[in-house]
């Protein structure tokens, strides 16, 4: 089987999503000739004067930042979701809307301009985790709120508009494409089998090996069997937990290592601060149970062959189904290689 998978085109089914992808691995082997990039070498700084997310600094709206130290979260001054309260709906033959409502916070990882989360320490990481726990809980009990989404968007051709280092968290009254579909599909596999569709397929990969990059006591690092993006990466808790407000107090620390292992081997990789969209996936605040829920973090990175050559969504994958050319496995061994030295 394995073998097949490393020559063969196939497809791949996510079971989370239900969704497939083509993968093609005999691909690697074409000339390329598309665009090459030059990688420009910013000097850092740990302070910048004219940075809206520095502390002390006046944001766009006008207002100052504290001098905090750590962790600093507030409401977003641009928000995609708001409180308003005007709702309305349009169900007019196939034209169909409805207002949406939400609260969107920022939250600076730290007051030093020139980190990202692979500079920070482990412990530095921990405040962090604390934070998105904290605003879980906060934004999960207003009652107008039932899913709470926290990601991170990290380097300029991912969409960040600012380098400091920071998340996001949007909060909305409604439960978004891709968490329905992981809803979905972990409700029916409970209500089948009585165990988490996630737990069980971690309990698969840590019995197969090809694809761990990293694992501690509690968590698991690892390239999906599904995986879209050419490094994409995904951590889960070995223990079944709802949510990040699950996590046992004595083991935030060990969810922080497995992070900050994991961006220093994208940093290390092609020797670049590695960009990438990550996002944690959890149950939804909506007041039920959603036991079959395993929350998981998941990292999409861009990069390709360097740190200049890019995969993009384009052609076939637009129009027809994600397409990849790395196997899984094989980028599981190369990042694998790279977090073993620095563990």
């Amino acid at each position: 089987m394995e073998e097949n998978l490393q020559k063969v085109s196939h497809r791949r089914f996510n079971i989370l999503t239900e969704e497939w992808v083509l993968v093609s691995p005999h691909r690697t082997k074409r000339p390329w000739q598309g665009k090459e990039e030059k990688t420009t070498i910013k000097d850092k700084v740990s302070f910048d004067p004219n940075c809206y997310l520095c502390a002390g600094n006046l944001r766009a709206n006008g207002e100052r930042n504290p001098n905090y130290e750590d962790v600093f979260v507030f409401e977003n001054d641009f928000a995609a979701l708001t409180k308003s309260e005007e709702g309305f709906r349009i169900n007019s033959g196939l034209l169909k809307a409805e207002s949406e409502t939400g609260i969107c916070k920022v939250v600076c990882f730290s007051p030093d301009h020139s980190k990202s989360l692979a500079q920070m320490s482990v412990k530095e990481i921990e405040k962090v985790i604390y934070a998105w726990q904290n605003e879980y809980k906060i934004l999960g009990e207003n009652e107008r709120v039932n899913y709470v989404q926290i990601f991170e968007n990290k380097g300029d051709i991912m969409g960040c508009s600012n380098p400091h280092p920071h998340g996001q968290i949007w909060s909305q009254s409604s439960i978004p494409n891709e968490v329905l579909k992981k809803d979905r599909a972990q409700f029916n596999y409970y209500q089948k089998n009585q165990q988490s569709l996630v737990g069980d397929y971690l309990k698969e990969e840590l019995k197969h090996k090809e694809r761990i990059v990293f694992e501690n006591r509690a968590f698991t690092v690892l390239v999906p069997f599904w995986a879209i993006w050419p490094y994409e990466t995904i951590i889960i808790p070995k223990s079944h937990q709802t949510d990040i407000k699950k996590i046992p107090t004595s083991e935030t620390i060990l969810f922080a290592e497995a992070i900050s292992v994991l961006t220093k081997t994208y940093d290390r990789l092609f020797n670049c601060s590695f960009p990438y969209s990550s996002g944690i996936h959890q149950a939804p605040t909506n007041g039920k149970r959603n036991e079959h829920w395993h929350w998981h973090m998941s990292f999409y990175p861009p990069l390709l062959r360097s740190a200049t050559v890019k995969k993009f969504m384009v052609g076939y994958e637009m129009f027809a189904s994600p397409q990849r050319d790395i196997t899984p496995e094989l980028a599981a061994k190369t990042l694998k290689e790279i977090s073993d030295k620095i563990y």
